[in-house]
């Protein structure tokens, strides 16, 4: 076990950054590029994968085999499921390697959750505290607070900042009401 400051790292984890928050633990066999930055009370879990100019911000969970490529922000405290996969190139070819500046951006906003096993498709902004349900393909953004699932990802209600549905009048049963969201 490595700890830097109150860095955590096992001892299978390869991390390359040094750009890594106080509080963040990563777990085994994830790997962090160098170039990359992760924000405070972030947990990497195990085989995970941080591309160099990924930026992750303070308190952000990426559960077991998520893969952030080149290119994806995830700003602060957001969950990312068991497996979800990011991608960077709309039309990839292995024959033919692009360099970064002809890859596509990916921003996921403030509190946003990808469910397990969802497929982010390049340049997509996820808004903040938007849910994206397990198996979902995201094409296009997803507005704030609005919760998508299928595929393709299709508006499925929203959601309260605390993750539970809003009825019909932008309404949480935890007291929070979200009139901005009427339209």
């Amino acid at each position: 076990m490595h700890e830097a400051g109150d860095v955590f790292i096992h001892p299978k984890a390869l991390v390359e950054s040094a750009s890594i928050g106080p509080g963040t633990r990563i777990w085994a066999f994830a790997h962090v590029m160098r170039g990359a930055v992760v924000g405070r009370d972030c947990n990497i879990c195990d085989h995970s994968f941080i591309e160099s100019t990924v930026k992750i911000g303070d308190g952000v969970t990426l559960k077991n085999g998520v893969a952030l490529w080149d290119l994806v922000t995830i700003e602060d405290r957001v969950f990312i499921g068991p497996y979800a996969v990011f991608t960077n190139d709309r039309r990839p070819r292995a024959e033919f390697r692009k360099g970064r500046e002809q890859l596509v951006a990916t921003l996921v906003r403030e509190g946003a959750t990808v469910g397990a096993n969802a497929t982010i498709v390049a340049g997509v902004t996820i808004g903040r505290y938007a849910m994206v349900g397990a198996g979902t393909v995201v094409l296009r953004d997803v507005p704030e607070q609005a919760m998508v699932v299928g595929n393709p990802g299709r508006l499925a209600g929203y959601v309260c900042v605390c993750g539970e549905a809003l009825d019909a009048d932008f309404r949480c049963g935890c007291g929070r009401e979200f009139a901005h969201l009427r339209g």
